[in-house]
C-alpha cells in the first residue's frame, strides 16, 4: 500500500510550477521551481544523494504542496518572492540586505535631484539603486558642475512665486542656482536642463554634449567670450567623465550582464550594467549552498533577485551559458568581440570578490578556511575522507651521486616542519628513481605500522606513472592499497595520475587545491636539495680535511666556515689558522701539507 507521501508524488502534474516540501510539524523546509514538477519532486526520491544534507533533507518530507503556474520563468519568479518571504531551511541565502543608495528627481515645480536611500512612491522619477554613495557623489558632483539647479525644498509653484513668497538665498549669489523662486529662470530652460541630467543618468551624454557646443559657438559668435569659456570647460568636464565612463562600445547599450563563480559552499554572482558602452552599475552577490547546487539553477535565482532589487530593465543579459528568464528577455552567451569582454570582466570582478572574502575569512575564521580548503580538496581529488594529513615524497641526486629523499609533511593545509623526514638511500647503487622510490616509501610506513603512528589520508609522489607504480609495490606489500590513496604529480604539465588510470587529471590552475599540490611538491623539493647539499658538503670534507690525523669533525667544520674552502685553509700560514683553532691543530694541519706538497 502506497504511503500518503508516495499518493502526493503520484498525482503531481506535469506542468511548470513550485514544490514546497513540508517536516511533520508543518515547518517548510524546501522551495523549488520545475520545468516538469511531476519528474522533479521523483528525482529527489528515485536516487541516492552524494550531499549529505540532501539525504536528511529528503528524509524529513512528510508533505509535498506545490503551485501550477503557465511557465516556467513564471515558476522562476515565484520561487524567488516565496524563498524571501518563507526563507525555507535548506533554500539557499541570498546575502545582501542592506539599502542601496538612488538619485532621485523629485515630482515638483523646478525639481529638485538629490540622493536618497528610500524610495517613495508619489511619481518622481528614481535612478538607481547604486552599490555605492561614491558613485553617487560621483554623479552628483558632475551635474552640479554642469546644471545651476535650486537645492532648497519651497513650493515653488506659478502662483508662488508670481506673489513673490520666496527671496533667492546665497545658492544664487554664489552663481550656484538661477533663481527660480524669484522668477529669474524660466521653467521651460529649468525642465531642459532636468531633461538633459536624465539622459545623463542614463548613461547618455551626446544631447548634453550637443547642446553645450551650440551654446559655445553662439557666445564665441557674439564676441562673450568669458561665458563661451566657462562652457567650454564644462564640455571638458562632460567629456572627461564620459571618456572614464566609456570602456566599451557605444553602441552597446541597455544591457546587464551576470556570471558566476563557486565553490563547495558559496557562489558569488556579479552583475555589470552596460547603457551606451559605460558600467553605470556593478555589484557581486554572495549566496551561501545549501544543498550543492548546480551554477545554473544558482544563477537563474540570482539574475531574478538582482533585476528586481535594483530595478534592471535592460532587454538584453549576458551569462556565460543558457538559462531560461522568459519569453521578455533576450539571454545571450557570447562567444568573441566586446560583450565577450564584457563578460570576461564580470567574471573577473566575481573572482576578485571571492579572493577578497577568502582573505578576510583566513583571518577572521581560520578554521572555517581550513574546513573549507579540506573540502573542496576531497572534492577534487575525488577522496573518500577530507586530507587532513598529507604526505610527499621527492627523490634528490646529480649525476648519481649521494641519492637521497626527502618526506614532507603537511596538516590541516599547512607545512608541519616537525614531521619532516631524510632518507639516504640504502639498498640502491646508482641513480634509480623507481627502486629509491620504492625504498623509502616502505621504510616510512613500515616504520608508522610498527610504531603504531596514524597514516595519512593522502600519498603525494613527485613524478609521473613510473614512480607512482614503485610506490604502489611498497604500499600493496605492507596491506594498505584501499586505506591510503596515493596519486603521482607530473612536473611538466602539473597532471595528476591515480593507480590503474591512464588517462592523467588536470586541475583548475587557480585552484586552492593545485596550489597546496604545488607547495607540497616545492617543499619536498627544497627540504630534498638542502639535505643533499649537506651530504655533498660532509663528503666533500671527509675526502679532504678528514684524514689529517688529530682533527675531528668539529674542527673541520670550524676552518671550511671560517676559510670558505679547503685550498684556501691549505694555503693559510700556521698563525692564520691558530687563530682560528689553536696552535697545537693548526700545527699539525700545516705539518700535514707540507708533507703533502713534497
Amino acid at each position: 500500500m502506497q504511503t500518503p507521501l508516495e499518493l502526493q508524488i503520484q498525482t503531481l502534474p506535469d506542468s511548470p510550477g513550485v514544490y514546497q516540501y513540508y517536516d511533520k510539524d508543518e515547518k517548510l523546509l524546501y522551495v523549488g521551481k520545475a520545468k516538469n514538477l511531476k519528474k522533479r519532486v521523483m528525482s529527489y526520491f528515485n536516487k541516492v544523494h552524494e550531499v549529505g544534507r540532501t539525504r536528511v533533507m529528503v528524509r524529513k518530507i512528510v508533505n509535498i504542496k506545490h503551485i501550477v503556474v503557465p511557465t516556467e520563468s513564471e515558476a522562476l519568479l515565484l520561487e524567488n518572492n516565496l524563498i524571501k518571504k518563507l526563507q525555507p531551511r535548506y533554500n539557499v541565502l541570498l546575502k545582501d540586505d542592506k539599502t542601496y543608495p538612488w538619485i532621485c528627481i523629485k515630482k515638483e515645480p523646478f525639481a529638485r535631484i538629490f540622493s536618497t536611500r528610500s524610495v517613495v512612491k508619489d511619481g518622481s522619477e528614481y535612478f538607481g539603486p547604486y552599490t555605492s554613495f561614491r558613485t553617487v557623489h560621483t554623479l552628483l558632483d558632475l551635474i552640479k558642475e554642469l546644471y545651476p539647479l535650486r537645492t532648497c525644498n519651497y513650493d515653488l509653484s506659478p502662483h508662488n512665486i508670481q506673489s513673490g513668497k520666496y527671496k533667492v538665498c546665497l545658492e544664487y549669489h554664489l552663481g550656484n542656482c538661477k533663481g527660480p523662486c524669484e522668477g529669474h529662470e524660466p521653467y521651460e530652460v529649468y525642465q531642459h536642463h532636468v531633461d538633459a541630467i536624465r539622459e545623463i543618468l542614463k548613461g547618455n551624454f551626446k544631447e548634453s554634449l550637443k547642446d553645450f557646443k551650440k551654446l559655445m559657438m553662439e557666445l564665441a559668435a557674439d564676441m562673450r567670450y568669458e561665458e563661451a569659456q566657462r562652457i567650454k570647460q564644462k564640455i571638458e568636464v562632460l567629456e572627461n567623465y564620459q571618456s572614464r565612463s566609456t570602456v566599451f562600445n557605444p553602441r552597446i547599450n541597455n544591457l546587464d550582464c551576470f556570471t558566476i563563480i563557486s565553490d563547495e559552499t558559496m557562489a558569488y554572482v556579479n552583475f555589470i550594467q552596460v547603457s551606451h558602452g559605460a558600467i553605470i552599475r556593478s555589484h557581486t552577490m554572495e549566496i551561501k549552498k545549501k544543498l550543492d547546487e548546480p551554477n545554473e539553477e544558482l544563477l537563474e535565482l540570482a539574475v531574478v533577485e538582482l533585476r528586481e532589487r535594483f530595478n534592471l530593465m535592460g532587454k538584453e543579459v549576458l551569462v556565460p551559458f543558457p538559462i531560461d528568464l522568459g519569453e521578455k528577455v533576450n539571454v545571450t552567451v557570447p562567444k568573441l568581440g566586446d560583450k565577450k569582454l564584457i563578460l570576461d570582466l564580470s567574471e573577473r570582478n566575481a573572482r576578485f570578490f571571492r579572493m577578497d572574502q577568502l582573505k578576510q575569512e583566513k583571518i577572521v575564521d581560520p578554521d572555517r578556511h581550513t574546513n573549507r580548503i579540506m573540502a573542496q580538496m576531497k572534492k577534487d581529488l575525488r577522496l573518500p575522507v577530507e586530507p587532513r594529513h598529507i604526505e610527499c615524497f621527492d627523490n634528490s641526486n646529480i649525476q648519481g651521486t649521494n641519492p637521497v629523499s626527502a618526506c614532507v609533511v603537511f596538516k590541516d593545509g599547512k607545512p608541519s616542519k616537525k614531521d619532516y623526514r631524510h632518507f639516504n638511500i640504502k639498498t640502491v647503487v646508482g641513480p634509480d628513481d623507481f627502486a629509491s622510490m620504492e625504498e623509502v616509501v616502505h621504510r616510512r610506513y613500515k616504520r608508522l605500522l610498527e610504531e603504531n603512528q596514524p597514516l595519512p589520508q593522502l600519498i603525494i609522489i613527485d613524478g609521473g606513472k613510473g614512480q607512482l607504480s614503485s610506490a604502489l609495490k611498497s604500499i600493496d606489500e605492507l596491506g594498505l592499497r584501499g586505506k591510503i590513496t596515493i596519486i603521482g604529480i607530473a612536473k611538466r604539465l602539473e597532471e595528476l595520475f591515480y593507480p590503474g588510470d591512464s588517462v592523467p587529471m588536470y586541475l583548475d590552475k587557480k585552484s586552492e587545491t593545485l596550489k597546496i599540490i604545488q607547495h607540497l611538491r616545492n617543499e619536498a623539493h627544497r627540504f630534498g636539495i638542502t639535505h643533499h647539499r649537506d651530504k655533498r658538503s660532509k663528503g666533500a670534507l671527509q675526502t679532504s680535511v678528514e684524514t689529517i690525523p688529530g682533527i675531528g669533525e668539529k674542527t673541520m667544520i670550524t676552518l671550511i666556515t671560517h676559510f670558505k674552502s679547503v685550498k684556501r685553509m691549505a694555503a693559510s700560514s700556521e698563525e692564520e689558522i691558530a687563530k682560528v683553532v689553536g696552535p697545537s691543530k693548526a700545527k699539525k694541519i700545516t705539518d700535514f701539507y707540507k708533507a703533502k706538497a713534497k
